[in-house]
């Protein structure tokens, strides 16, 4: 199985792009993460899974890197839009979804790699749109895939699992919409918003 990460790639760095100077102070949905943190997050792993789908495994990658929003630079909204294109790319090749690869300090098949790369440019997605007052589209097939991804995770039994992953799961309603099951299963609360 192959899935288009494009999509997502390309949405998360329309954000990127809109990100405003005096928002990088902001808070964010990820608790402990301010803007410029999160834009950090998003740079770092776009270029670990970009190299996870390459079975290149770059030096330091025995542990996820840390994010620290004082290390990007004036130009990140280029560096970051450049990386999230690498990451799509790398991920339209057929063989990066097949046998094993590290990210994150993690060894895990291609299939479950190229699964948690989406998951995390569509969840870091909504998180920089909440965060920043940008609206948030999300591809309906990338949608459909997270879904089942964190759906694996979902329900009583799974806490271990869900631990460096996502957060306790917020309630949402059988009903509610695609994006905010997916939210709630991965532990964000779709009617976050800045504080006032």
């Amino acid at each position: 199985m192959t899935i288009d990460l494009t999509p997502a790639a390309d949405e998360l760095a329309v954000l990127v792009a809109g990100v405003a100077d005096d928002q990088l102070s902001a808070p964010t949905p990820c608790e402990a993460m301010d803007v410029a943190t999160l834009l950090d997050h998003i740079g770092g792993l776009s270029l670990a899974f970009t190299a996870a789908a390459a079975k290149a495994i770059p030096p330091g990658a025995t542990s996820p890197p840390e994010a620290d929003g004082a290390t990007i630079g004036d130009g990140f909204r280029t560096d970051i839009a450049e990386r999230l294109r690498a990451l799509a790319s790398a991920w339209r090749d057929p063989e990066a979804w097949t046998g094993m690869t590290v990210a994150g300090g993690l060894e895990l098949p291609g299939e479950v790699g190229g699964l948690v790369a989406l998951d995390e440019l569509v969840l870091h997605g909504w998180d920089l749109a909440v965060a920043t007052g940008q609206a948030f589209e999300v591809d309906p097939d990338a949608a459909e895939a997270v879904l089942g991804f964190v759906s694996s995770f979902a329900g009583p039994g799974h806490d271990d699992e869900r631990t460096g992953l996502f957060g306790p799961e917020v309630t949402v309603a059988d009903d509610a919409p695609l994006l905010d099951r997916i939210l709630g299963m991965a532990g964000r609360d779709p009617a976050w918003s800045p504080p006032a």
